[in-house]
């Protein structure tokens, strides 16, 4: 069956998934909300599946406020993740009805088309300064749904026991990472486990890659793909991490990488079938893990850069950028809009933290973040909180402000994964990323 073809299916089964959501609002109350039966306005907050974790987070933070609020009621409205999401966002807005508070994708295309209200000051007041940022219009459309804007996230999860028994060491050098993969491959283990059944896992393993190539441009301006567009920079200038990426996944990634959800790489690593892996789950996949085998004994380390530096983006707004957001519908119904505000007021409250990290997800980077109770309860959880305060965490700013941005990340995310199954070579993907993004961005 071809890729078209399962894509096509994915589409399909996404916009009816939608369809349904939204069909019958449209015959009664906008989909934003209505009012129960005891008066309360009641809202829906519409979100990606993730792992389960992520969804227990998302229903413990519905029910505590739910519990504590007179006015409001937020219900979950999950739907299908990874590139079926955004496919389900774009059938909603064709619909023309909007939940009030929405997991964002495509983030500039929805804010230059009127569809989102700016996020108000008594929600970004409870936020860290590192973790949102204003449009170019100066308000700020986006606010985080879990801490360091998701970044730290992409991590990699490793067997404990396997690197005391083999005396290895958590590298904290680019080299070091390289030759830990050699020496687990001389033991004759596979070193590491990725995704690639969806396009954007692949992101896992080549953020890390390409970080410090993004940070050296943050220092004096909007970052990478800003200095791309005026022309100080270009893809020929990511030929090394590009290149590492593929040394790297020739060498000491599990064959079938390509057909891998990321949730699988759970199951590849308790079944020791390969002794590392990429994810974007953060806290999740240690919980996902330990649920799996108690016994597996889980760590948690990021790619450093040649320096040793750990390269984390830092509240960019750009067209890929993921996060919360309150719907214009929800705006101009004011009952929606003020549940909307209540609701994501409790979620950076401190009672809110506190139940996000209960259920196992880290807390978005609030200002009372050293008052957050941590949940130290899941193995391995310490390496997570380490690196959030690691000395050597570099911020760095990578904006992508246009609405054609999302269309050009899916087109280098695929890309990429043709350079590293060998359909193309390093030099051909430069050369038509950047004939793409001349297209897409400059054209």
């Amino acid at each position: 069956m071809s890729h078209f073809t399962n894509d096509l299916k994915k589409g399909i089964a996404a916009a009816a998934a939608v369809a349904t959501l939204f069909g019958m609002a449209a015959c009664g109350s906008s989909s934003g909300g209505s009012s129960d039966a005891g008066g309360k306005t009641v809202i829906k907050f519409l979100y990606a599946t993730g792992d389960d974790t992520w969804n227990g987070t998302v229903k413990a933070l519905a029910d505590a406020y739910n519990a504590q609020s007179d006015t409001a009621k937020v219900v979950p409205e999950p739907l299908p993740a990874g590139s079926d999401y955004a496919t389900a966002m774009k059938t909603m807005d064709a619909t023309g009805n909007w939940p009030a508070v929405v997991d964002m994708r495509d983030t500039v295309t929805y804010i230059e088309a009127g569809k989102l209200a700016p996020i108000p000051e008594e929600v970004i007041s409870l936020l860290s300064d590192d973790a949102y940022a204003a449009y170019k219009d100066g308000n700020v459309y986006l606010v985080p749904a879990g801490a360091n804007n998701g970044e730290l996230g992409i991590n990699i999860i490793y067997d404990k026991d396997y690197f005391k028994k083999h005396n290895l060491e958590v590298p904290t050098t680019y080299d070091e990472f390289i030759q830990l993969m050699k020496d687990i491959k001389k033991n004759g283990d596979v070193p590491l486990a990725t995704a690639g059944g969806e396009v954007w896992p692949s992101d896992q393993l080549w953020k890390p890659l390409a970080s410090a190539v993004f940070a050296e441009h943050s220092a004096d301006g909007a970052g990478f793909w800003s200095d791309v567009k005026d022309g100080k920079a270009s893809i020929e200038d990511l030929k090394e991490p590009l290149t590492e990426l593929k040394d790297i996944t020739d060498k000491y990634v599990l064959q079938g990488w390509q057909s891998t959800q990321d949730a699988q790489t759970t199951t590849l690593l308790v079944n020791h079938q390969a002794i590392m892996a990429t994810s974007s789950a953060g806290l999740g996949r240690l919980k996902d893990i330990n649920k799996v085998d108690p016994n597996y004994n889980a760590g948690m380390f990021i790619i450093p850069d040649e320096n040793g530096r750990i390269n984390v983006l830092k509240n960019a707004v750009g067209d890929s950028s993921q996060g919360l957001a309150i719907s214009a519908q929800a705006k101009k119904d004011g009952k929606q809009y003020d549940a909307a505000v209540d609701f994501l007021k409790f979620y950076y409250s401190l009672d809110g933290a506190n139940e996000i990290e209960k259920s196992g997800t880290i807390a978005p980077n609030i200002k009372d973040a050293d008052q957050i109770t941590r949940n130290e309860s899941i193995p391995g959880s310490s390496d997570y909180y380490d690196l959030m305060k690691n000395p050597n965490l570099n911020w760095y700013v990578n904006e992508t402000p246009w609405t054609e941005f999302s269309t050009f990340n899916s087109f280098f995310r695929q890309a990429r994964i043709e350079m590293q199954t060998g359909q193309t070579s390093i030099d051909d993907l430069i050369a038509k990323t950047q004939a793409e993004f001349d297209k897409d961005i400059k054209g």
